[in-house]
């Protein structure tokens, strides 16, 4: 099973252990599936967690180890196609992620623009609550 974790999911497994994102975290670590992303996100990522919300919370030295083993294990998606689809477009480039890599899920908390979509392609969007509960 190939995932698509959105930069909201990989940062809110950070912040607090044991919620539904950092167990989709810990299931990709421990190989329960292949984890697809992109240089886009590992850099939305490193920018994001740069702000005075995200500082307060994290140590840089744990989003850098994330980044790392992303780039590290995860299956990495280059040139990815330009798309004009979800209602954020800074959001498009993880649905181009899902659909390079052919992912089964999106996985994201962002209610407004990605979930109301429901699927992209054969990639099929969820939040990280109803992905583990399928992985179980």
């Amino acid at each position: 099973m190939r995932i698509v974790l959105d930069t909201n999911i990989l940062l809110s497994a950070l912040i607090t252990r044991g919620t539904p994102p950092d167990q989709l975290y810990e299931e990709w670590r421990h190989g329960r599936f292949d984890l697809a992303s992109a240089e886009q996100q590992l850099e939305e990522l490193n920018r994001v967690s740069r702000r005075p919300f995200f500082q307060a919370r994290l140590k840089p030295s744990e989003v850098g180890r994330m980044i790392n083993d992303i780039r590290r294990l995860a299956v990495m998606c280059d040139f990815l196609p330009s798309l004009t689809i979800s209602p954020d477009p800074d959001d498009d480039f993880l649905l181009a992620v899902a659909q390079v890599a052919g992912a089964d899920y999106l996985v994201t908390g962002d209610k407004n623009d990605l979930l109301v979509l429901k699927s992209h392609g054969s990639t099929r969007i969820t939040t990280a609550r109803e992905l583990i509960q399928l992985l179980r």
